[in-house]
């Protein structure tokens, strides 16, 4: 995701998630499917992400069975001179699939998210 984020590359993006993933955006916005989340994510490297950087941090993940776990995640989008865009969270739902002959994790449900702060005691 990041390599292809970082190239605007929509349609690599994408290719993480399963055909048929569900995809949640911090708005509530549902994608469906891998066409909807390249043609997305497309529009934002087109225009309010252009030119920036992912940055992600896998907080945990839980495996539910072999092929089939639960990931935390954190991200932050940068801008080109470094400053803070978004910070996100997201739970992802992989799986191993079958990929072109050999088992990978594939993104299968992704709920997007930002997190609100609340101000210290």
């Amino acid at each position: 995701m990041r390599s292809a984020w970082a190239t605007e590359d929509a349609e690599g993006f994408a290719a993480v998630f399963t055909e048929n993933c569900d995809f949640t955006t911090v708005r509530g916005e549902r994608m469906r499917g891998r066409a909807d989340i390249s043609e997305g994510h497309g529009r934002l490297f087109r225009s309010t992400y252009r030119s920036t950087r992912l940055d992600t941090v896998i907080r945990s993940i839980r495996y539910l069975n072999p092929d089939l776990a639960t990931v935390t995640v954190e991200s932050t989008v940068s801008a080109f001179d470094g400053a803070t865009i978004a910070g996100t969270h997201a739970l992802a739902v992989v799986e191993r699939t079958m990929v072109s002959g050999t088992k990978a994790w594939q993104i299968t449900a992704f709920h997007n998210m930002v997190p609100v702060r609340t101000p210290a005691p």
